[in-house]
C-alpha cells in the first residue's frame, strides 16, 4: 500500500503528539509541583505539646518515604489555631484560600475541627483530622473529602463505659471541660455504663479552658459515687490528676479516663497518676515490631518519646500516602483516593486499622494503666470498634 504526503505527515505528528504525551507523563512523574500541605494545629496554649507530636509524627512517615508522597514533594504551610473557634474560619482560610494548599491536616481542639470541616466541604480540600474527635465530623458532617486518623470521641469513652461496669460500680459522676469534645465523650460513657445496668448521678462541668476544679471536686466528694469519669487532655489534664489526689479523692473514688488524661501529661503528674486507668486506641509497651521501629525511629529524629498524638499524625500521613499512590500523586481525584484509604488495612504502631465508610477508623481500644511514666497496655478492652456514625448520609 502507498502511503500519501498528507498521511505521512499526519503519521509523523501523531507520533510526534504520543511522544510528547509521554514526555509530559514522564516529566510529571518525575517533576509534579510539591504537594501543599497545610498544618491547622495549636503550637501554643493548654494543647501546644499535642500539636507538636501531631507535626512529629506526620514529618517522621514523609521523611520514611523519602521526602515524598505520590511521587510528590511536600511543602508545609503553618498555622496556630490557637484552639480558638471564634478563629477557626478565619485561620483555615489563610491555608486555603491564600496558600492554596492541596491538603489540610488538622485539629486537637473539637469546636476548631468543626469549622475546618464545614470549610473543607464547602472548598472540596482534602482534610485528615489527625486528633479532634468530634463525633459530627464523621457524622452529619461526613463528607468524601474528610478523613479521620485519630477516634471519635465516642469510642474511648464507650469502651471506658463498659469496663467500669464490668469493675462493679454502680454509680458514676463525670466531669470535663464544656465543649464538644468533652460533651460527647461523657456521654458516650454514659451510654455504655447506663446500657450495662450503671447509673451517672450527676454531670459536672466548667468552661475550657478553665481548670478551678476545688468547687467540682467538693462536689463529688459529698455524692460519694462509686466512681468518677474524666475527660481532659493537655495542661488542664495534669492539674486535674494533682488536684483530685490533692484533694484525697483518689483513695476513696476511683477516676477512670479518656487516654487523653494521661497521654503526654504523666511527666507532670508524677505520683498523682500512678495506677490510673484510661481507654484509649494506643498503648505503651505493645512491642510489636511496627510499633518498636516506629518508637525507636521517633526517638531518634525527635529526642522524644512518641505518645498517641504522634501515632494519629504519622498515621494521618500514611492514610495521605495511600490515597496518593492509588491516583500517582493526583490529589483532584478524590474518589480514587477514598476509595483507596475505605479498602485499606492501614499498618499502624497502634495495631492494624481499618476505614469505616464515614471515614472513621475501626480499631481495637486498649484498656491502659499507668504504671511510672507509661500508660501500660492491660489488654484490649472492646475489638475493632467502629463508631455509630449517626447522621452520616455519605
Amino acid at each position: 500500500m502507498t502511503t500519501t504526503p498528507r498521511f505521512q505527515t499526519l503519521t509523523r505528528l501523531s507520533a510526534i503528539a504520543l511522544l510528547a504525551a509521554a514526555a509530559c507523563s514522564g516529566a510529571l512523574a518525575q517533576g509534579a509541583p510539591k504537594l501543599k500541605v497545610g498544618l491547622m494545629l495549636p503550637y501554643t496554649g493548654t494543647f501546644a505539646a499535642l500539636g507538636t507530636a501531631i507535626e512529629n509524627g506526620f514529618r517522621l512517615h514523609v521523611q520514611e518515604q523519602g521526602g515524598k508522597l505520590g511521587g510528590r514533594e511536600i511543602e508545609f504551610f503553618k498555622v496556630d489555631d490557637e484552639s480558638d473557634p471564634a478563629k477557626a474560619t478565619d485561620n483555615v482560610g489563610k491555608l486555603i484560600k491564600r496558600d492554596q494548599v492541596d491538603v489540610l491536616i488538622g485539629t486537637v481542639h473539637s469546636g476548631v475541627a468543626m469549622a475546618m470541616a464545614k470549610a473543607a466541604k464547602e472548598s472540596n480540600t482534602l482534610l485528615i483530622v489527625p486528633n479532634a474527635g468530634a463525633d459530627a465530623v464523621t457524622g452529619p458532617m461526613c463528607a468524601p473529602n474528610i478523613f479521620r486518623s485519630s477516634f471519635s470521641n465516642w469510642q474511648p469513652a464507650y469502651a471506658m463505659g463498659e469496663v467500669v461496669a464490668k469493675k462493679g460500680h454502680k454509680t458514676a459522676i463525670t466531669i470535663t471541660w464544656k465543649y464538644a469534645a468533652g460533651t460527647e465523650s461523657v456521654n458516650g460513657f454514659k451510654e455504655a455504663f447506663e446500657k450495662s445496668g450503671g447509673k451517672v448521678v450527676k454531670s459536672l462541668d466548667l468552661p475550657f479552658p478553665n481548670v478551678e476544679f476545688q468547687a467540682l471536686l467538693t462536689e463529688i466528694a459529698a455524692a460519694k459515687p462509686d466512681a468518677v469519669y474524666t475527660f481532659f487532655a493537655g495542661g488542664g489534664a495534669v492539674k486535674f490528676v494533682k488536684d483530685y489526689a490533692a484533694a484525697g479523692l483518689n483513695k476513696t473514688v476511683p477516676l477512670y479516663g479518656a487516654g487523653f488524661l494521661t497521654d503526654g501529661t504523666l511527666e507532670a503528674q508524677g505520683d498523682a497518676a500512678q495506677g490510673l486507668f484510661t481507654t484509649l486506641h494506643y498503648a505503651d509497651g505493645l512491642n510489636t515490631p511496627k510499633d518498636n521501629a516506629f518508637r525507636l525511629a521517633y526517638v531518634k529524629s525527635f529526642k522524644l518519646q512518641p505518645d498517641v498524638y504522634a501515632v494519629q499524625g504519622y498515621d494521618a500521613a500514611q492514610m495521605l500516602a495511600i490515597g496518593l499512590a492509588a491516583t500517582k500523586g493526583d490529589v483532584s481525584k478524590k474518589a480514587e483516593m477514598a476509595a483507596a484509604i475505605e479498602k485499606a488495612r492501614i499498618d499502624s504502631p497502634r495495631g492494624p486499622f481499618t476505614v469505616s465508610k464515614a471515614h472513621n477508623p475501626v480499631q481495637d481500644i486498649y484498656l491502659r494503666q499507668v504504671k511510672g511514666k507509661e500508660n501500660v497496655s492491660a489488654g484490649v478492652a472492646v475489638k475493632a470498634l467502629a463508631d455509630p456514625a449517626r447522621g452520616c448520609r455519605m
